[in-house]
């Protein structure tokens, strides 16, 4: 099974605030106060300031989308992931701001066997109980694409 996505992810008040500046931006919840905003292509062409250069490292950060991400910051942790696996196999990135700054990130390993997104939900305040990680805790194990959380929007 294929899993993808990416998104940024962040308190939920925050999230919605910023994302009414977004033409097509549709926001997602998730559990534990966060909320998603899905990377679609509408999203993409709003938020990039028209270079072609790699974001980070990323595959679907636009170019300058980061500063934005910064200033959104200042209200409160916001997080960039990207995941993609099909059979298993695959990678995470991730990329946390704070306070207008880059405090976690670009991070792809996984030190202590924590995956990059549970790292970066970490810093967005998300706990797990036992038996699972923040991942599954705040519930991005719900939606297997972006078309997912999409069609969960309300």
């Amino acid at each position: 099974m294929t899993y993808v996505l990416q998104a940024v992810i962040a308190g939920d008040d925050l999230l919605r605030a910023a994302a009414q500046k977004v033409p097509g931006a549709r926001v997602a919840s998730l559990g534990q106060g966060l909320s998603l905003l899905p990377m679609t292509n509408e999203v993409v062409d709003a938020v990039s300031d028209g270079g072609t250069a790699r974001s980070l490292g990323f595959w679907r950060l636009p170019a300058g989308f980061e500063r934005v991400l910064a200033e959104w910051s200042a209200v409160g942790p916001v997080a960039y992931v990207e995941a993609e696996y099909f059979g298993g196999a695959g990678e995470q990135r991730v990329v946390v701001w704070a306070d207008g700054a880059l405090v976690l990130g670009p991070l792809d390993e996984r030190p202590l066997g924590i995956s990059p997104i549970s790292q970066a939900l970490r810093r967005l305040g998300a706990t797990s109980g036992p038996g699972q990680d923040e991942f599954t805790a705040v519930g991005l194990d719900r939606h297997r694409h972006n078309d997912g959380w999409i069609s969960s929007t309300p």
